[in-house]
């Protein structure tokens, strides 16, 4: 079973910086795509930023120029680097894990991880 876990959530003031993470565990052949959706109390969870196995990226428009995502496939591990946050960044974010295979014979499923508090606040 793949697990995915978070880590780097916290409470920022508005302007500043926060790094997210995120480490996927167990029986792992490939991952195809990985990113970060987030939530904010009474929205829809959003994407914010996804990024393939082959390094193709795609940003929301709200947060193009500011977050940056990248990734390690040796360490099956997504980064989110977010800068000059906004208080309409305040969210759950949650990482996400698609077309995961754990074997080269396996179908392919989707993973979620537990989600992190991100607080944008003075």
């Amino acid at each position: 079973q793949v697990q995915l876990a978070e880590s780097g959530g916290g409470l920022v003031q508005p302007g500043g910086s926060l790094g997210l993470s995120c480490a996927a565990s167990g029986r792992i052949f490939s991952i195809n795509d990985m990113g970060w959706y987030r939530q904010a109390p009474g929205k829809q969870r959003e994407l914010v930023a996804s990024i393939t196995s082959a390094g193709y990226i795609n940003y929301a428009d709200s947060v193009k120029g500011r977050f940056t995502i990248s990734r390690d496939n040796d360490k099956n591990t997504v980064y989110l680097q977010m800068n000059n946050l906004r208080p309409e960044d305040t969210a759950v974010y949650y990482c996400n894990a698609d077309r995961v295979r754990d074997s080269i014979w396996s179908g392919s499923r989707e993973v979620w991880g537990q989600g992190t508090l991100v607080t944008v606040s003075s």
